[in-house]
């Protein structure tokens, strides 16, 4: 690759403007939706990094910002989440940071030495994925390239050690190293680079692939029962809350006669399955997020349902509720209890993540309920909750996690929340109303699984270790991700300083 004055590549536009259309149409599947393909996470970074290396950084960050636009708003369209004035804002702004890896790339590549300049990408990328984490309403819903890896658990095992921002880093790495030997004119200038990536790569899978093969959960298990209503019930009940005109507030002011019949049926579903579930040898049963929708008026009745048939079968009984109350600014309650044995309430807690733009309650405290119990440390958030690993680093054995998705997201969703329980060190049991319920050990294993829209009864059964382990990630946190971002900072004072180099051609 030749370069002029300017360090402008003489790469013929035709082909720099291929490569920008092969890797943006790439990058469409390896959002985190449902038609995500693993492969397409390596390679739209190759592709990209190639065409912004060969132009002017200006214009290559303009239109690698057009290409993560285009595929957040893909990302909005196949999980059916719709095109709003909160929504497109969000996409643009993840675009825009998504874009800084490359055009620090760009910046840098040519003021560095070799070791330190096929780093900046990969670094930057980790520290991208851990603001959006850390600033954003988001959380890993969009832009952890981690969730494209669901299915490669011996590469998933690395959760553990740096939390999901260590993946997003390899993949990083691959393209610059990548890009590297294709701008290289000879192998032995690429070959070091090479290597080693290869050799940390091939380190990371062995290591994956023994704590898969040497370290399974032994712990005994315990039977847990995840259970939706009837779907004639909920759709009676859909029809009749659709009947009412207006938005939550008008539901809760309503006469009670208009909609709490259907809201009870659907409870008496809850409770039956419950009690069928339990018979069967369920110790603990999970209800979905807002698996009960209830008048203020009645809540206190739907509770003490849920507290008796805890109570009669014995058994640790999770339960999703969504409360229609006259209170601004949410008019209604997003909540789960956790009833024991005995039918005490051991906690009450609030969803902390409302989905922004869709859910307008007031959010919870943040604090992830746990407890003691023969069967483990129980802990519990409610769906998107999940989404936020900094809330999901606590010390439990089973994460609980009530959930309400739709068709098109459920899956993916679910999926996602594999990478908490690798992470945390806990299986999780996420029983999703309207969508895909599942169960994973604290390797990600599947332990069970359900499609809403696929089964007469939505119930999810599974054998659930009852013990976790502690992670180094449990231990260290963020670390890795934060020593992403001093590595950028070193890196961008030593590229202000220094001069700019003759990058080397191809």
């Amino acid at each position: 690759m030749n370069t002029m004055g300017n360090d402008r590549p003489t790469t013929p536009t035709w082909r720099r403007y291929a490569l920008l259309a092969l890797g943006a149409a790439a990058q469409l599947f390896a959002v985190g939706g449902r038609w995500d393909i693993a492969a397409a996470a390596w390679i739209f970074p190759v592709l990209l990094l190639r065409f912004t290396r060969t132009g002017r950084a200006g214009s290559g960050a303009l239109w690698v910002w057009l290409a993560n636009t285009a595929a957040a708003a893909f990302w909005l369209f196949e999980s059916a989440l719709g095109f709003t004035a909160v929504t497109l804002a969000g996409a643009i702004a993840l675009a825009a940071l998504l874009t800084l890896p490359f055009l620090l790339d760009r910046l840098l590549i040519g003021r560095l030495r070799p070791w330190m300049s096929v780093l900046v990408l990969p670094a930057a990328v980790a520290g991208a994925e851990f603001l959006i984490t850390l600033l954003s309403p988001f959380g890993t819903a969009y832009g952890a390239l981690a969730v494209t890896q669901y299915e490669n658990l011996p590469l998933l095992q690395t959760l553990s050690v740096t939390g999901s921002y260590g993946i997003g880093f390899l993949i990083a790495w691959c393209a610059s190293v990548v890009n590297r030997a294709w701008e290289t004119a000879s192998w032995r200038s690429a070959r070091r680079g090479v290597l080693t990536y290869t050799a940390v790569l091939l380190a990371v899978l062995l290591g994956g692939g023994a704590r898969l093969a040497f370290f399974p959960p032994g712990a005994p298990t315990v039977r847990i029962a995840g259970v939706t209503a009837d779907a004639s019930v909920i759709r009676a009940q859909k029809a009749a809350i659709s009947r009412i005109p207006g938005g939550r507030r008008d539901i809760a002011a309503a006469a009670p006669r208009a909609v709490q019949p259907a809201m009870t049926a659907v409870r008496n579903s809850l409770l039956a399955a419950t009690r069928r579930e339990a018979e069967a040898g369920a110790k603990i049963v999970v209800w979905p997020e807002e698996a009960v929708k209830t008048l203020a008026a009645n809540e206190a009745a739907t509770i003490a349902a849920a507290r008796e048939a805890a109570r009669r079968s014995g058994i640790y009984l999770e339960i999703g509720v969504e409360v229609y109350n006259t209170v601004a600014p949410g008019y209604g309650r997003d909540e789960t209890l956790l009833i024991d044995p005995r039918g005490k309430v051991i906690w009450t807690y609030q969803k902390a993540h409302p989905i922004p733009g869709s859910e307008p309650f007031t959010p919870g405290d943040g604090r992830v309920p746990v407890v003691d119990t023969p069967y483990g440390r129980l802990a519990n958030v409610i769906c998107y909750d999940a989404d936020f690993p900094g809330m999901m680093r606590v010390r439990a054995d089973i994460m609980l996690v009530p959930s309400h998705d739709w068709q098109e997201y459920g899956r993916a969703h679910t999926q996602k929340a594999a990478l908490r329980a690798i992470e945390g060190g806990y299986a999780v049991v996420r029983q999703d109303s309207e969508g895909v319920s599942a169960a994973f050990d604290n390797q990600g294993h599947v332990l069970a699984t359900t499609d809403y829209f696929t089964t007469d009864q939505q119930t999810t059964v599974a054998y659930v270790p009852t013990r976790g382990v502690t992670t180094l990630y449990d231990r260290i946190g963020d670390t890795f991700a934060w020593l992403c971002l001093a590595a950028v900072c070193a890196f961008l004072a030593i590229g202000l300083t220094a001069p700019l180099k003759r990058r080397p051609g191809n």
